[in-house]
């Protein structure tokens, strides 16, 4: 387990990732022997990191250091007591397509996102001579061999005070103590001669606990792991009542595209409102932007309903509560067939979903109990900014809200207590473009909205979800 400082804070993550391999040779499949066997290469590979032939090297840059010799660094500009955070000068960027010629160091401008140095982690395998001449010897024994690739990612956050021997001496130690977890998980896990790879994963805590690494088995789904993640609870004194250690929550470093090509919290770039005496009230944690069009689907004029729903699914998915992917609108409609809602003809319609749907879908496919707010008419909305903050500061879910043949999803609140003013921030499923964050937060399809957004005179219901009480 290894404790780091909160990203959002200023600083550098320096982050080492690579492979090391795990061979062991069996004279007998005694399970003591064996785990004794296995203890002693993992202490072989905490040799090899200790090693002068260990080498960390930084992406996309020439800069490549030897941490145990001295903290050796090339190219020679570069000494054990340079500044970390000038090593940013050597990497080079996409805009720069300059080859073979050392980057030209930008001025630094305020950035929201962290500042990651990735570094690949590396083992010289040229080593001074003399060599001595090889001896061949071939012994006939029945015997038998584990092999495993240990995937290593280790994360360290620096200071922009740190030099590099510093930052190298916080990432030996945070190697080091890697192997020792992936020691106990491997040897925990290990059933006769089948070993289950560790893997390293990041989670990010509520400050001041900041990036925390714990490691699991892989192939072990998260519903075996329960009695882990409740010493974890323990051990940071984190509550009983929510998921932070399931494999969904890890943390997902800014520099990594996601894969699926869903958009995640745009709301996080908007400026939020000023209103007197007013507080800002937001949805917890991370969802996807579901709209119009997508997935090759032509849901234009009649899908708004889902693609909320689906936005709903995508945090449920991403807070760890659920491990069942977004429903398609087919299984949409089949669940509300199945449910008994809807006649067997639903499945492949065109035909709109409410509220009172949204609701009955979240019960019968993720397990997920809602509320559901009934409002007479839009203009009554205004004075639900109560009920509204309390709701995103105990739930933290999005919200769907339908009303005559729209719905639209509220991430948050804007409200004063004292002058009863309200903002809602709306994330809009009519949106029919592709993933431009900056079309969609300047075209106002994300974005805070007043009252007068709704329609005054129609009734609508709003589906609160409620949090599962797990970890």
């Amino acid at each position: 387990m290894v404790v780091d400082s909160n990203p959002s804070d200023t600083g550098t993550i320096l982050r080492v990732r690579g492979s090391l391999q795990l061979r062991c040779h069996l004279a007998s499949t005694d399970a003591s022997f064996m785990y004794q066997v296995v203890s002693r290469t993992f202490e072989s590979l905490r040799s090899q990191v200790k090693s002068e032939y260990f080498v960390l090297a930084v992406c996309d840059s020439p800069v490549i250091i030897w941490p145990n010799k001295n903290v050796h660094v090339t190219p020679e500009e570069i000494t054990p007591n340079t500044l970390c955070e000038d090593i940013q000068q050597w990497i080079k960027t996409d805009e720069q397509d300059s080859v073979g010629r050392r980057p030209v160091k930008k001025k630094s401008k305020k950035n929201s996102e962290v500042n990651i140095i990735n570094l690949r982690l590396m083992m010289e395998v040229t080593k001074p001579g003399p060599h001595p001449v090889p001896t061949l010897c071939r012994t006939v024994q029945k015997s038998h061999f584990l092999s495993a690739t240990l995937p290593m990612d280790c994360v360290v956050r620096i200071s922009c005070n740190d030099t590099i021997k510093v930052a190298c001496e916080q990432l030996l130690e945070g190697l080091i103590h890697q192997l020792c977890e992936m020691e106990r998980v491997t040897l925990q896990h290990m059933k006769g001669t089948k070993l289950l790879v560790p893997e390293p994963l990041h989670f990010l805590l509520p400050e001041p606990k900041g990036l925390v690494t714990a490691v699991y088995p892989a192939g072990v789904p998260d519903s075996k792991l329960e009695m882990q993640r409740k010493d974890l609870h323990q051990q940071f004194e984190l509550p009983d009542n929510r998921p932070y250690f399931r494999r969904a929550n890890a943390y997902h470093f800014p520099n990594e595209p996601y894969k699926d090509g869903y958009l995640r919290n745009p709301h996080q770039v908007l400026t939020h409102p000023t209103l007197e005496n007013g507080k800002v009230y937001l949805v917890q944690g991370i969802y996807s932007y579901h709209h119009y069009m997508q997935d090759r689907m032509d849901d234009n004029g009649w899908g708004c309903a889902y693609r909320s729903l689906q936005t709903i699914c995508s945090w449920f998915q991403q807070q760890g509560y659920v491990e069942q992917p977004v429903p398609t609108h087919k299984e949409i409609q089949q669940a509300l067939v199945d449910f008994g809602d809807k006649q067997a003809s639903f499945v492949g319609s065109r035909q709109w979903i409410g509220s009172i749907e949204v609701q009955a879908v979240l019960n019968q496919l993720l397990g997920v109990t809602s509320k559901i707010m009934f409002v007479s008419q839009g203009s009554d909305l205004a004075s639900k900014g109560r009920e509204l903050a309390n709701h995103f500061l105990t739930e933290g879910t999005p919200v769907m809200i339908g009303g005559g043949v729209l719905a639209h999803t509220i991430l948050g609140v804007a409200w004063s207590e004292t002058t009863g003013q309200i903002r809602y921030l709306i994330l809009d499923p009519h949106y029919t473009g592709g993933e431009d964050l900056q079309v969609i937060t300047d075209k106002g399809w994300c974005g805070w909205k007043g009252p007068e957004f709704w329609d005054q005179t129609a009734y609508y219901n709003l589906c609160l979800p409620q949090r599962p009480k797990t970890i």
